[in-house]
């Protein structure tokens, strides 16, 4: 199964929607193998968001990213990275679909309640980032069998 990586952001601990956003993608089929909370640092925003590093937003992403703690999470699925940008929808929650997690709750590009890996390859850098081997877990959903076919899993 591929895994991906999530991020509820500050936005979205604070506005007290992480239950609502969980159940997103347990719904969709997703298996959370791990998850905890965090308080992202300075050193590990210049890291995670290297690639911003010469916009002028940067340091406001930095700010908001930092502004209470956020709670980041392994999923895993087929096609996980795919299925779950397509839960939450694209950057601006205000241009975002109604139906995903940003076009529901969501009326920023900054404040956007999620962050997502954006492929499977990035996910892979990402969760080494975040987590520890052992803080993400390898087991079987007693769900599987209903949620794939024999040819899939």
């Amino acid at each position: 199964m591929e895994k991906t990586l999530v991020i509820l952001k500050p936005s979205c601990v604070q506005r007290a929607l992480i239950g609502e956003v969980i159940s997103r993608f347990e719904k969709k089929g997703l298996q959370l193998i791990g998850m905890k909370m965090m308080q992202l640092t300075d050193s590990i925003l210049d890291v995670h968001y290297a690639h911003l590093k010469d916009k002028p937003f940067f340091q406001r992403v930095k700010n908001s990213m930092s502004a209470s703690p956020v709670v980041v999470q392994c999923w895993a699925g087929n096609d996980a990275a795919k299925v779950v940008r397509n839960i939450i929808g694209i950057t601006n929650g205000r241009n975002a679909a109604a139906g995903t997690i940003r076009g529901d709750f969501s009326m920023s590009a900054q404040e956007n309640v999620v962050h997502a890996s954006d492929s499977a390859e990035s996910a892979e850098v990402e969760l080494k980032r975040f987590f520890t081997d052992n803080e993400i877990f390898d087991y079987k959903i007693s769900t599987q069998n209903y949620l794939y076919a024999d040819d899939e899993i």
